[in-house]
């Protein structure tokens, strides 16, 4: 599959638009795909971010974090991803339903941005609240302003908007008005932060989980999270789960197992390609 546009949208992170007009055709918000580079690379599950039926192209955003990521970075316009399998996962209800907040933390804008799109589409009032450690991480500023009622930033070091983290503006809004819905979608440490104060209020909270994932059709086992005391797969009941029930203790330890070999991999690349600039040691 051919990449027709290739973006830089902040350090280390990058926006491709593919020319995959079978998964364009039926990608629905929520929907994820999973991509191998070539024959003998890493598989790996990414967001769809956005689709056009009538050019026939999905968008995806990559954020470099290891070995597999960092190749898919280094792709320039006209050239050609080896297999794109999906569209994957259970797509998100929209419906109706008031006031909706969303809420992104880094490259959790990515999976937020369709969803919010089609919920402000639909007739929802939408609160978006967007974060990032510093101002230049910051992604679809002006996307998610443009499908939203009202639009708050916060970053880490106050470099932009509101010193602090998402889940403070979080936990102004909800106080400030009754709120029917929160999708929290970013690192599983603000995810749960979210859902303790949604959950303190009984508000409805969705989330969106990647486990680690290889095979994206139910059958490794391997992105298996548990909700509700029962055990679910990432790939086929997810991405989206009710927050309020995530195991979210369990969920880190298995998204740490294999931190080390991630880590090994990606120094290895980066000390035999130049053109690296992670910093690895």
């Amino acid at each position: 599959m051919e990449v027709l546009v290739k973006e830089i949208l902040a350090p280390g992170i990058v926006r491709l638009v593919v020319m995959a007009p079978a998964i364009a055709a039926k990608a629905q918000p929520g929907h994820f795909v999973v991509v191998r580079l070539h024959e003998r690379a890493e598989r790996i599950p990414l967001t769809i971010a956005d689709f056009d039926r009538t050019q026939g192209t999905i968008t995806l955003i990559i954020q470099k974090v290891g070995k597999s990521t960092a190749l898919i970075n280094q792709l320039q316009s006209g050239d050609s991803i080896s297999d794109i399998l999906g569209p994957l996962g259970t797509p998100y209800p929209i419906e109706k339903a008031g006031t909706i907040v969303g809420v992104a933390g880094g490259l959790g804008a990515a999976p937020l941005y369709p969803k919010v799109k089609a919920l402000y589409e639909a007739g929802n009032k939408v609160i978006v609240v967007l974060g990032a450690q510093k101002k230049e991480m910051l992604i679809l500023n002006s996307e998610l302003q443009a499908v939203s009622h009202q639009f708050l930033v916060a970053t880490d070091d106050g470099s932009f908007g509101h010193h602090g983290l998402v889940t403070d503006l979080l936990t102004q809004v909800v106080e400030s008005e009754p709120v029917d819905e929160v999708i929290a979608i970013g690192p599983v440490p603000m995810m749960d932060a979210c859902c303790r104060i949604t959950g303190a209020r009984n508000v409805k909270t969705v989330v969106s989980l990647n486990a680690v994932m290889v095979d994206g059709t139910g059958m490794c086992g391997g992105c298996r999270v548990t909700v509700g005391g029962q055990s679910k797969f990432c790939c086929v009941d997810g991405p989206s789960f009710d927050g309020l029930q995530v195991d979210f203790a369990e969920l880190r330890q298995r998204q740490r197992y294999y931190t080390d070999l991630e880590k090994s991999a990606y120094q290895n690349f980066c000390k035999e390609n130049e053109e690296c600039r992670c910093h690895a040691k």
